[in-house]
């Protein structure tokens, strides 16, 4: 198996490089995430996981060890394929993933792409006691939302985000960074929601 590959990127895809490396260019399936922080005609180092399809033999690639070990992670659960596992590290961090773990949020899970609410909650089932060495994402205390007794409109709009299937450890930092920017219920959860439709880009 192929540990990493170090050369330079020739060309970037919408899911995917070409990195040249010996006069050979690999096509290497990447994260929204790694793909953003390549560019073409430098060099990059990528940890690798080959893929040995009856049709194809398919190279996935990774920046960080930690987006590497979560991807082996993903895909040694059932019904869990390497193209899943890519869409949910291209949509959220490991460090998000596994606080989504922590908290059991199913409602968090089930809005990556190609995760029903069985897979999340078998995610939820076969993860939780194999993600204690990965760091948690956790809410800053300043960007807590203000008080919701103080704040009506900031209270409302978390009951109207909160009825939509957004939880609160999401809303809290998006409102929190908001709230001060409008004084109507509507105009704010319009914002929140551009937000996370921004944040999963």
């Amino acid at each position: 198996m192929i540990g990493y590959i170090r050369g330079k990127v020739t060309a970037l895809f919408k899911d995917a490089c070409f990195l040249e490396a010996g006069g050979i260019g690999y096509r290497i399936f990447i994260s929204d995430k790694t793909r953003q922080q390549l560019v073409s005609g430098e060099e990059a180092k990528l940890l690798t996981y080959m893929a040995v399809r009856e049709d194809a033999i398919l190279l996935y690639g990774f920046l960080g060890e930690e987006e590497y070990e979560l991807f082996l992670l993903l895909i040694s659960i059932s019904k869990i394929g390497p193209k899943v596992a890519m869409g949910i590290l291209s949509a959220m961090t490991p460090s998000a993933f596994v606080g989504a773990v922590k908290t059991q949020s199913v409602t968090k899970l089930t809005k990556l792409p190609g995760i029903g609410k069985k897979t999340a909650e078998r995610l939820l089932v076969e993860l939780k006691d194999k993600i204690g060495a990965f760091a948690v994402e956790d809410v800053p205390e300043e960007k807590a939302v203000p008080a919701v007794e103080e704040n009506p409109v900031t209270g409302e709009a978390v009951t109207a985000l909160m009825s939509l299937g957004y939880e609160m450890d999401e809303i809290t930092p998006v409102l929190g960074r908001l709230a001060g920017s409008y004084d109507n219920v509507s105009k704010l959860v319009s914002a929140a929601l551009r937000e996370f439709a921004r944040n999963r880009e």
